[in-house]
């Protein structure tokens, strides 16, 4: 990681892979910075290849933090890899320079702080905001053990990176309409002798095929006229 401070801001670039190897230094390293800041982190992930739950967990714990902290974390730049995570886990939005607004004002006049409290106003925004990232950070935490497993799974199956696992769960997730963690049940379920529907079977193998020979990860669809089971 390189970081430098511009204003009142400490800019962290992050690059490489974030896994479950690379966690532990990753929050500590992020940590420090929080901790020097005035205000808060801006993050640069542009530079980052890969990344999975385990990049979700720091960022989340950082954000928490930041917030006891009276300061922010905000995502700048990220890299397609760290975008796909955050929009497939539905956490994007909580670290949008939103949030900056939210715990700015402190300073101001009566009047400003009346107009703060209002309906719709950044203060209820914080609130929104806080309620939407303890439901994000549970259901990340249930949801991420099934995940890592069944990118295991097709990791020792087909001999895959895990950045390469990781894709093919996306992948078939964006194109059989079914959200990440029933992708990866529906893994691990064939591994106990419960085969995938035919729709998924086939996405899957297409997608596998395609990691296999290192093609680019946004493939055509597999023909099927018929729906992904619910």
């Amino acid at each position: 990681m390189a970081m430098y401070v511009e204003g009142g801001r400490t800019v962290v670039a992050a690059h490489g892979d974030i896994d479950v190897d690379t966690e532990a230094t990753l929050r500590l390293g992020l940590r420090e910075a929080l901790d020097r800041s005035i205000t808060g982190l801006d993050l640069d992930m542009s530079a980052v290849s890969f990344c999975d739950c385990s990049a979700l967990r720091v960022l989340l714990e950082l954000r928490q933090q930041a917030l006891a902290q009276g300061k922010t974390l905000v995502l700048r730049t990220a890299s397609p890899a760290t975008e796909r995570l955050l929009t497939m886990t539905g956490t994007r939005c909580l670290f949008t320079t939103v949030q900056s607004e939210a715990l700015q004002g402190d300073s101001g006049s009566a009047p400003h702080k009346a107009e703060s409290r209002r309906p719709g106003s950044c203060e209820d925004r914080a609130i929104t905001d806080l309620r939407a990232e303890v439901e994000q950070l549970r259901r990340a935490m249930n949801t991420r053990p099934v995940i890592d497993l069944a990118r295991g799974v097709l990791m020792v199956s087909f001999q895959l990176s895990p950045e390469e696992a990781w894709g093919v769960l996306v992948w078939v997730s964006q194109h059989t309409n079914t959200k990440l963690y029933q992708v990866a049940e529906g893994v691990l379920g064939s591994v106990d002798g419960h085969p995938l529907c035919e729709h998924m079977q086939q996405q899957l193998a297409a997608a596998v095929a395609a990691a296999s020979l290192e093609e680019d990860p946004q493939l055509p669809l597999v023909d099927s006229a018929d729906p992904p089971d619910s």
